[in-house]
């Protein structure tokens, strides 16, 4: 068969033409175009199962941690030992941001900015968790929260793990009060102290961009820096916690389902729902005990984990509402006649003038201030009674 003659100036480009080809080839069926195309992704990490790895973030590395935190820790990898486990603390936080959104990651530098600035650590926290969840995926829980079920118990049997993205659980659910002036953006929430996640979920990065966002409201309507910002509880809880994971979650699933999900779809729900690839837990899986929602206790076959509450200590410097006279409407813990009293008596005392207010005021700060005075004596006295014992024994 006689060869094929082609000019010298076509040979030498042909090489060319079959390794363009080539690389063209190779792109399309890895889907690496689509990769490259957006700033917020990389090739190779999607896949059926959820990634086996636990996160948790903490002030210092596990070999620092109390007692009390380490004993909830081992929890999580005792239940699960075929899980990877890692914290991220104070002191290696940022490299991970810098690292993952800087120039040879997600080039994010906004993402960056934002996170070096920030000076409260609830709001970095509650950010942290949600850029982790975007790039690694895996199971966040907070510090002290413990695992009483292994992970394997946290999709039930009827469901394909590779046709969800993200496993949540019911916190609160107490729509009655939801047009109620201080409880209402409280009142229905998915709980973010524990959710499993694939990464480069798009409502990961939408709860982070809408979080930049409020951020940046505040500094106009406050006129001070990020590191600045002056936040109370609900401001808190309605911009980085549960309202604004809720707000974010619900808004992602009416956009996969094609119709809007409301609250109405979570409430009182007797088994686990899957709404647009998102599974949701029953109340009792991630927030049993809680003495409202229905939520049972840790002993129900439901019960997957158990929220002790000691590193929530950040409402002391993002203080809840407390009336001068009748304290924080929260601590009804959501009881209907409480609730009621307490919206009653502040009604009433709004009503007084300013004299009979400040009045009223100083009639319960005196009260106070005898109760503390004879709680005090009270104390002293078994004090002394106390070593009034020991000298007689001795």
């Amino acid at each position: 068969m006689p060869g094929v003659f082609l000019p010298r100036h076509l040979r030498r480009v042909v090489p060319l033409f079959v390794a363009a080809f080539v690389l063209v080839f190779y792109l399309s069926i890895t889907g690496t175009f689509g990769e490259l195309s957006s700033g917020l992704s990389r090739p190779g990490v999607h896949g059926r199962r959820f990634p086996r790895k636990i996160w948790q973030s903490w002030k210092v590395n596990p070999f620092e941690f109390e007692e009390r935190d380490l004993t909830v820790a081992r929890s999580w990898t005792s239940t699960n030992p075929g899980y990877r486990y890692e914290v991220l603390t104070d002191g290696n936080d940022l490299d991970y941001v810098e690292t993952n959104f800087g120039p040879d990651g997600f080039n994010r530098p906004d993402i960056v900015s934002v996170y070096r600035s920030l000076t409260a650590k609830i709001i970095k926290a509650d950010l942290l968790r949600y850029l982790v969840m975007y790039v690694d995926g895996g199971v966040y829980a907070d510090i002290d929260v413990e695992a009483i079920r292994p992970l394997d118990r946290f999709i039930p049997e009827r469901y394909d793990e590779g046709e969800m993205d993200l496993i949540i659980g019911v916190e609160i659910d107490e729509p009655d009060f939801n047009d109620h002036h201080i409880l209402g953006q409280k009142s229905q929430s998915f709980c973010q102290w524990t959710f499993i996640s694939k990464p480069r979920q798009p409502v990961m990065m939408r709860l982070v961009e809408n979080i930049m966002d409020w951020l940046h409201e505040l500094t106009v309507k406050q006129g001070k820096p990020i590191a600045e910002l002056e936040l109370d509880f609900d401001d808190v809880i309605s911009g980085t916690g549960p309202s604004a994971f809720t707000t974010a979650v619900l808004a992602e699933m009416s956009y996969r389902t094609g119709q809007e999900v409301t609250w109405r779809t979570f409430h009182n729900i007797p088994e686990s729902k899957l709404v647009g690839g998102i599974l949701v837990l029953t109340v009792e899986a991630f927030a049993a005990g809680q003495g409202h929602s229905d939520s049972g206790n840790h002993n129900a076959r439901a019960a997957l984990v158990k929220h002790h509450y000691h590193a929530s200590g950040w409402p002391s410097n993002h203080p809840r509402f407390n009336h001068p006279l009748y304290g924080e409407v929260e601590k009804c813990n959501w009881n209907k006649q409480c609730v009621a009293e307490w919206d009653a008596n502040t009604a009433a005392f709004a009503a007084l003038s300013e004299e009979e207010q400040a009045q009223q005021i100083a009639l319960k700060q005196a009260a106070d201030a005898a109760a503390e005075a004879a709680e005090a004596a009270e104390v002293e006295l078994q004090l002394s009674d106390l070593d009034l014992g020991l000298g007689n024994d001795g």
